[in-house]
């Protein structure tokens, strides 16, 4: 069974929450990077409902491999909630980046640092504009990627407060479509697009419907691994996989470790 969720007490929820966060920190309103996936479409819809269109900027940051219909879907989606937006092709950053560090692309192990190079450009780019707007940075993270790691570190994961990291993806996809997102967007295959054919469902364990049962039963219910695997129909491996992955990036969610609290 799909985690459940309220749907109108979750956007009021998370209404509140945005209000509140933008109001106690003096911000003039919040910047949110559009991907034109269902992510990022639905925290623009939660902000505009939280502190309205004229607060809110759009930056789309797109590369040379960057899906047509991703970039489509984002400007439409701006437009129609009536946000200021504005367009940064990030590839020359990141050739500056690559030329200043002598990387060659195709190397061996370069893919993965490359691409978080990508997703850490976005980031500066995005608190570039915070900084220059006296905005905040929205990020737009969920918790079945959360719990997991799937994220970079300092690149998606940088921002100043996650207004739907407690809502598992197929969650995401629910609230998504009641608040008037288009289908083709919640319902759009998840990718972080830092590599050309770059999806989601080739990294993770195993796909959202299954996992978000898996980390619901074990994060949320704290059943063993064997009960989990018996009650989502999976194997016990998968289950294991997701319990690495969530001890082993333990640091990604929680603020650098201090020598205190060692």
């Amino acid at each position: 069974m799909r985690p459940s969720l309220d749907l109108e007490a979750a956007t009021d929820e998370i209404v509140v929450f945005i209000r509140k966060i933008v109001n106690a920190s003096g911000a003039k309103g919040v910047v949110i990077g559009l991907s034109g996936g269902v992510d990022s479409s639905l925290v623009l819809a939660l902000c505009v409902r939280a502190i309205g269109a004229q607060k809110i900027l759009g930056l789309i940051l797109p590369t040379a491999f960057t899906p047509a219909n991703d970039l489509e879907d984002a400007k439409e989606l701006a437009s129609s909630f009536g946000i200021r937006t504005q367009i940064v092709r990030i590839d020359p950053i990141a050739e500056a980046f690559a030329k200043a560090l002598g990387l060659e692309p195709e190397a061996p192990g370069q893919k993965i640092p490359l691409a978080n190079i990508l997703a850490r450009i976005r980031m500066i780019v995005l608190y570039y504009h915070a900084n220059l707007n006296g905005f905040l940075v929205v990020g737009t993270g969920d918790r079945s990627e959360d719990l997991i790691g799937y994220f970079t570190k300092y690149g998606d994961g940088g921002a100043d407060f996650l207004p739907i990291s407690h809502l598992y993806k197929t969650q995401v996809r629910l609230l998504a479509k009641h608040l008037g997102i288009p289908e083709r967007i919640a319902d759009k295959p998840s990718s972080p697009q830092l590599y050309p054919g770059h999806k989601a469902t080739d990294e993770i364990p195993i796909d959202y419907e299954k996992l978000d049962l898996i980390e619901a039963c074990l994060f949320d219910q704290h059943k063993p691994i064997e009960k989990v695997a018996e009650e989502v129909g999976v194997s016990q491996d998968i289950v294991s996989e997701v319990m690495r992955r969530f001890e082993s990036t333990t640091h990604k969610r929680e603020y650098p470790v201090m020598v205190k609290s060692w």
